[in-house]
């Protein structure tokens, strides 16, 4: 049974494009229904593909956001010059079809017993699975200490910012910095993430921390980390490079 479960996340499976919802200017969260869809652990991604009509392929991995019994949800920054983002984000409509592979992933997972409190960073759309991991601790009852620290060129490009709210008041602790642009009365950090920061808002103990983002963006969050003294075993890292899309 475990083997036939394996080769069913290593299969394409047929998806339907049943929702798109605006989270920012270049951002939606794309709804699919995937028959026999079973669950994720937050962290893990799919591959998604598209075939064209004369038979050409693209395929990208995506974090997942969030996911229930046949329902997978994606959250995807539109890349301009992309073979699949532009279509999720600005062409597909409900009852467009593609395809899903996975989940996949064993690594970059929540870990619901870490051992002390849980750091979060995100480098712009790099929230996506760490939203995944806020939404499940929450589900959870919300007992492991966790803080979110979401960097962001500006208060327009924060993905799920009505909900973060909403957890924040539940009990997570989210820390924004913008580096480009904040709006009238910030109070906020206004900088990018490095060493300084980080020591200044990584709650004590920490467990474990999550970093995802732009590959120089996540580098340089995790060397800041280990430099200040945290295991290197237990700074978990996903990147995504230029060529996304």
């Amino acid at each position: 049974m475990e083997g036939a479960a394996v080769l069913g996340r290593l299969s394409w499976r047929a998806a339907t494009v049943v929702e798109l919802r605006p989270e920012t200017v270049r951002v939606k969260t794309v709804v699919l229904d995937v028959p026999e869809w079973e669950a994720h652990r937050a962290g893990q991604h799919v591959d998604v593909r598209l075939t064209a009509e004369d038979g050409y392929q693209a395929e990208r991995s995506y974090s997942i956001a969030a996911s229930t019994r046949g329902r997978l949800e994606l959250t995807v920054e539109r890349i301009d010059d992309g073979e699949v983002s532009p279509w999720l984000t600005a062409i597909a409509q409900p009852g467009d079809k593609l395809e899903v592979r996975g989940p996949v992933g064993g690594f970059f997972v929540w870990d619901p017993a870490p051992g002390g409190a849980a750091l979060l960073v995100g480098g712009g759309s790099g929230v996506v699975p760490l939203m995944s991991m806020a939404r499940q601790r929450a589900a959870e009852g919300g007992g492991v200490t966790t803080r979110l620290l979401y960097s962001a060129r500006s208060w327009d490009d924060v993905i799920y910012r009505d909900e973060l709210g909403t957890l924040a008041r539940d009990g997570l602790d989210v820390v924004y910095t913008l580096t480009r642009e904040q709006p009238d009365g910030w109070t906020g950090y206004a900088r990018r993430v490095d060493a300084e920061l980080l020591a200044e808002v990584v709650p004590p103990p920490l467990g474990v921390a999550f970093v995802c983002g732009p590959t120089p963006f996540v580098e340089t969050v995790a060397q800041a980390l280990v430099d200040l003294g945290h295991d290197p075993a237990r700074v978990k890292t996903e990147r995504f490079g230029p060529t996304g899309g």
